[in-house]
């Protein structure tokens, strides 16, 4: 039988997800910062012909109820209105702003500071020329990353002329800047000291590798030196630099705006989410009036005017459900997370984001997007949302968090003998005669995550 083409019509039911504009929205404000929440209202503000700020003085405002989150578009119309959007648990305004006096002023470069020394030494034009080339090309740390050999032909001068010019950058401040390499950067350093340390210089040319592993009965070997003079210029090396750039801001530094403040109150947590900076939107009047008439000059801009109110109710609407969202979300985070706001880090539980969602009857993505890129305000400090979900270790207790069993390790270390210090073993029998099941392999891996050696790099000599 041949394979016949035809067309038909067929007519079936089928369930799928439409993302409407607004839903989008609300996903887009919802895993939005404070800030990047701030910058978005002022693209709007500038977009939308019908969104205003309101004035300080104009009224309005108050509580809003949660049930405007269902409540239909001539409602929410009214309330865009008259400007209001406050609500129970969040921060009413009145919250101080740090003034312009109060922000750090930029830091001096690195190369600005150098450029500033060279100019008050007698130098010749040739040599000035290669030292401003060569701070040109230093890296953040101070360290110069050029060929010497590129350089001369570049500026078509000897080898002697670099030479020169990497001698007089060296001598500059702060001591190291222009070292090739790490151990180049401490012996500049150890040479800067009067009298310097021979030891420590030997060690810096030949035996770094074997300092970070902790040989020190190697390098005294080959050095012929007692073993406590070998840890005694080691201790020295590890006073000094070994990024002497990083002294000096290389960018901006980046402020923290606090999302949600929890604040204590006669023995209980308080949620506000922080929207007091924001600005408090409303209709512009003129078109209000103009709607209203019911003029010609109405009926001619009424399909133009519509489509903006309607985007100015869903942008005030995703504002406020991104508010409830964070105030729930941040209610059961202080309510699972009680003992920590209480007593430190040493309480601080195993939470997940599904615990939270589960909790809240919402999507684990949903709660996902509130803690994402944001930040708290707590009696403890200012914490990462994601901060307060860390993972787990099994215990006796029903389960300890990852940060916690660090902090308890990170206190061992710092009180141990550092004539025996104490393995990874030893530590893992600790946790667990405390009642956390933890194998030495985790251990070295929290301690590695927390930048401590390892127990031989740990022990010194000097007792």
């Amino acid at each position: 039988m041949a394979l016949q083409i035809s067309y038909g019509l067929i007519q079936e039911q089928r369930m799928k997800l439409v993302m409407t504009p607004e839903l989008r929205q609300a996903i887009q404000l919802l895993q939005l910062s404070a800030a990047d929440l701030e910058q978005y209202i002022q693209e709007q503000l500038a977009e939308n012909p019908v969104l205003e700020i309101a004035e300080s003085g104009e009224e309005g405002g108050g509580e809003a109820d949660i049930s405007l989150l269902n409540a239909d578009p001539a409602e929410w119309m009214a309330y865009v209105r008259d400007g209001g959007r406050r609500e129970r648990g969040v921060s009413d305004g009145e919250a101080e702003r740090f003034s312009f006096e109060n922000l750090a002023a930029p830091s001096e470069s690195l190369a600005e500071a150098l450029e500033f020394q060279l100019r008050f030494l007698p130098l010749d034009s040739v040599t000035r020329t290669l030292c401003l080339h060569l701070i040109g090309n230093l890296d953040d740390s101070g360290y110069l990353r050029i060929d010497a050999a590129s350089l001369c032909k570049r500026f078509n001068v000897d080898l002697q002329a670099f030479d020169r010019a990497l001698k007089v950058l060296q001598s500059l401040e702060p001591a190291g800047v222009g070292a090739r390499s790490l151990s180049e950067c401490l012996r500049l350093q150890l040479l800067r000291e009067d009298p310097p340390d021979e030891v420590a210089l030997r060690i810096a040319e030949s035996h770094l590798p074997d300092v970070a592993e902790g040989r020190i009965r190697k390098i005294a070997r080959q050095l012929g030196c007692d073993i406590r003079r070998v840890q005694e210029a080691i201790d020295r090396l590890k006073r000094l630099n070994p990024r002497p750039g990083m002294a000096y801001a290389s960018s901006a530094p980046h402020y923290v705006l606090p999302d949600v403040c929890v604040e204590r109150v006669n023995g209980e947590y308080v949620v506000l989410v922080n929207e007091g900076f924001l600005p408090r939107l409303t209709v512009n009047d003129r078109y209000q009036r103009m709607l209203a008439d019911g003029g010609e000059q109405a009926r001619q801009a009424a399909d133009y005017l519509r489509n903006w109110f309607q985007s100015a109710v869903w942008l005030v609407r995703g504002i406020e459900q991104r508010r409830q969202t964070l105030y729930r979300v941040t209610q059961v985070i202080v309510e699972k997370q009680r003992a920590f706001l209480d007593h430190g880090v040493d309480c601080l539980k195993p939470l997940t984001l599904r615990e939270v969602a589960e909790e809240l009857g919402m999507h684990e993505s949903t709660v996902s997007r509130a803690t994402q890129n944001k930040y708290v305000q707590t009696p403890r400090g200012l914490f990462s949302f994601r901060y307060f979900f860390p993972s787990g270790v099994d215990s006796s207790s029903g389960g300890a968090s990852a940060k916690s069993v660090k902090k308890r390790i990170s206190e061992w270390i710092s009180g141990e003998d550092k004539q025996k210090p104490l393995s990874d073993q030893q530590i893992a029998d600790l946790l667990r005669a405390e009642g956390i099941r933890i194998s030495r392999r985790t251990v070295a891996k929290y301690r590695e995550e927390l930048g401590i050696p390892s127990s031989m790099a740990r022990r010194r000599y000097d007792g």
